[in-house]
Parts: C-alpha cells; structure tokens; sequence
C-alpha cells in the first residue's frame, strides 16, 4: 500500500530486510521546551563540556539530553496508539517487561528479553545538546508537599517535605537527528508520526517536561550523517556571527530554525555519502502531506495497519523460534531442488 506522493518509492523498502542494506533516512528535529523538563542522572541535571563550535573554540558546559530520554516517550507513543486501535499482539505486549516481538515498536525500535530474544533498534538516535550554555538554560526551584489545608504546618509541626531541584528553562534548544536504517514506507510514516506526536519528555513526564518536536527537514542517505554535537557547534558558530546570542535571554525561535537549516545544509555540503535532501519548500510540502494522513483517523488506521503487517512478517521469519526454523527449512529444501536439478 503506497501512502506518500511528495516521495519516490526508490528511497524505501518493500519489505524489511533481514542484514542492513545500506538506506538511511535522517529525521532533522529541533527539540524546544515548553515547561521546566529533567533530563537527569542521579539527581542532577546532564550535562557535558564540550566546544562551543566549530570556530568558536571555547569550551562550554551544555545540558545533555541521553538518547534514551529521546526514545522511549517517542516509542510509547506509538505503542499507545497501536492499543488504541487495538493493532497487533498489544494486549501481550508490555514495556521492558514482556514485548509481543511482532508489533512495530518491538521490531523498528529493537527490544531484549534475556534468553527469551532480542533485536536490535533500527531507530538511531544519539545524544542531545543544548545550543546555549548550562548556566543560561536551568534553574533551581524549591519543592514542597503541603498538608491538606495547604500550608506547611499541622497542630505545631512544620512538615520536611521540602526539598530544591534544578529545571531547565523553558525555550532551550536541543538540535536532535533521528535516523531508521532501511525504512519501508509506513516504517517511514510510523516512527515520523511518533517524533511529531509526543510531547512530554524527561524525569516527572505528567506534570512538566513538556518538549515541542520542530522538524526542519528530512534526509535520505546511504550512511550515516553528521552528528548532534557538530551540528549543534555549527548552530551556535552562525546564531554567534549575526550576533543572536544573548545570554540570559532565551533564543528566538525563528532564528534558532533558520540558522539550523542553514548550518545542516552547510554540514551536508562537506559530506562524503550519497544524499537526497527534503529542507526547506520541498520539506514543508512533504510535511503536509504527512500531516494530512496522520491527523485522518482512517489513513492512520492503514498505516499501522500496515506497518504491524510488515514488522509481524519480518518477526515471523526472522525472530521467532518457529519462524527461524521454518526459513531454515525452506533454505535447505530449496538447496535440495536445486541440487536434484543438476
């Protein structure tokens, strides 16, 4: 089932292949956020010092956003929309407890259960970092749980729940690349409808951690590409060239989005791989029409439809037990015919 028209169908997979094949598709995502979300280890806040950029040589401390804090909302959020429309095995299907193996998410974002199986993610996606400084972009609060009159104190006793904990500010930026190797088409759509889809990321998910996901462009490729943190330096060498930087007031976001598509096409020109890029005009078309399947109930329900369809045929050859033992069977048996034919 054909979905998209903006793209050609040379760029996906009618099926997915069992060994990497060599397509990659790379998802070009500013992360923004919009309440005071944790991005935490420990306690305290992530963060690394690294370069400022790539001319600005500077060493700065910026806040780390771990991979994981990336992928897990994104890949729940698929899950709960597979339950929603009750598609594949989800009702056995149970995060880091017990996978299903078959669904989507199982095989397009990998999962490991012991002795049990395990596959590895086809999504890639790679560290986080903020393009302004750590100092600029968190803040200390102080916490508290009050009594049920809502004070602090009962019959004479001040209470100890108190405690402090830093935010990161609202409006900090995290340039992000989210990259699936060998896509099929709804492969393409179902992992996209999840970075455009979740909002929440972070530590205390239902009450703060609320991150907005800005998709500037879309790349096809036959490798991988650059990564967060030189593309981020790279943001950060052009917002300081036009004087953009103005710490400790937040970015603007339309400047943040147009120095980040300038500095990915900057990146892309320097690279050694065969690349197709959707930046700019042909990427906003290509997002309507995303946007015109995953907003349509009907054209939603085909899509997963079809993607739980691919990732159950890839699990039944290629990951379950019986099903490994059946390709086996079939390797040898027509091993034999070819061999009777001589």
């Amino acid at each position: 089932m054909k979905f998209l028209n903006t793209i050609d169908s040379k760029f996906f997979h009618e099926a997915i292949p069992a060994k990497p094949m060599g397509k990659y598709v790379h998802f070009i995502t500013i992360r923004v956020t919009e309440s005071y979300p944790l991005f935490q280890t420990d306690g305290e806040l992530n963060k690394a010092r690294v370069r400022a950029g790539i001319e600005h040589k500077e060493p700065i401390s910026r806040l780390a956003m771990f991979k994981r804090k990336q992928s897990t909302p994104e890949r729940l959020t698929g899950r709960e929309l597979l339950r929603n429309y009750k598609i594949g095995e989800w009702e056995n299907c149970d995060y880091n407890v017990d996978f299903s193996k078959t669904t989507p998410d199982c095989i397009l974002y990998g999962f490991a259960i012991g002795d049990s199986g395990s596959e590895k993610s086809k999504v890639v996606v790679d560290t986080a970092y903020s393009i302004t400084p750590f100092d600029d972009s968190h803040l200390s609060f102080t916490l508290n749980a009050p009594f049920e009159n809502g004070t602090m104190s009962r019959q004479g006793e001040v209470t100890s729940r108190i405690n402090s904990q830093d935010h990161i500010l609202p409006q900090v930026f995290f340039p992000s690349i989210v990259t699936l190797k060998d896509p099929t088409e709804a492969g393409f759509l179902y992992v996209f409808n999840n970075i455009l889809r979740t909002r929440h990321y972070g530590a205390q998910t239902t009450r703060t951690g609320r991150v907005r996901n800005e998709l500037i462009g879309v790349i096809f490729a036959d490798g991988e590409i650059v990564s967060n943190l030189l593309w981020t330096q790279k943001i950060y060498d052009v917002m300081q060239e036009k004087k953009q930087i103005n710490p400790p007031d937040p970015l603007n976001e339309n400047d943040v989005l147009e120095a980040a598509t300038q500095a990915i096409t900057t990146l892309m020109s320097q690279e050694c791989i065969s690349h197709t890029d959707f930046v700019g005009a042909s990427f906003t078309q290509l997002l309507n029409e995303v946007k015109s399947i995953t907003s349509d109930e009907n054209r939603l329900q085909a899509l997963l439809n079809q993607a739980n369809t691919e990732s159950t045929a890839y699990a039944q050859t290629w990951v379950l037990k019986s099903g490994k033992k059946e390709a086996k069977k079939d390797a040898k048996g027509s091993k034999k015919a070819s061999a009777a034919m001589e």
